[in-house]
């Protein structure tokens, strides 16, 4: 029996994290850090690759009471966070998120986030002037070490 849970427990990870196609979309590498005790927001970051010319507009996570998409720029010194309405996916280009200098915002968690969990989103992504496809996507959460927490308080002087 117990070596039944630990086939189904490897096969859900395998699944877990494997690439998700759609409608000629290809979604990758999700994941979230860990959040530190008290902390009600959390970055996620992921690669999107759209076989034509495409725009993410928007995303959906339970886990969260409001998500938002965001650029990183810098000013005067100052690294600085705006919201975006959407990200251009130029065709057959690979666009990691986090390169590219945007991120996807979980604001007002419902619960932390913990190493090992794995967090559910829905990708809005227009294809060309057709209508919104939604690409479900599962983001890995990644242990928070302490490069992380410092990385997180340096986020969180940001000015939005």
């Amino acid at each position: 029996m117990t070596k039944l849970i630990k086939l189904c427990a490897l096969l859900g990870a395998m699944l877990l994290s494997a690439s998700v196609y759609a409608a000629d979309i290809q979604v990758e590498g999700a994941w979230a850090r860990a959040t530190a005790p008290g902390q009600d927001t959390a970055m996620v970051d992921l690669v999107i690759t759209s076989a034509k010319e495409a725009s993410l507009t928007g995303f959906s996570c339970p886990a969260c009471k409001t998500a938002e998409m965001h650029s990183m720029t810098h000013d005067n010194g100052m690294m600085k966070m705006r919201e975006v309405k959407s990200i251009e996916l130029p065709a057959g280009r690979r666009v990691a998120l986090g390169e590219s200098g945007y991120h996807l915002m979980l604001i007002g968690l419902k619960a932390p986030l913990k190493a090992g969990d794995s967090v559910p989103l829905t990708l809005n992504i227009k294809v060309g002037n057709k209508d919104v496809v939604k690409v479900e996507v599962v983001a890995q959460v990644k242990p928070l070490t302490d490069a992380a927490m410092q990385q997180g308080e340096h986020m969180h002087h940001m000015h939005h």
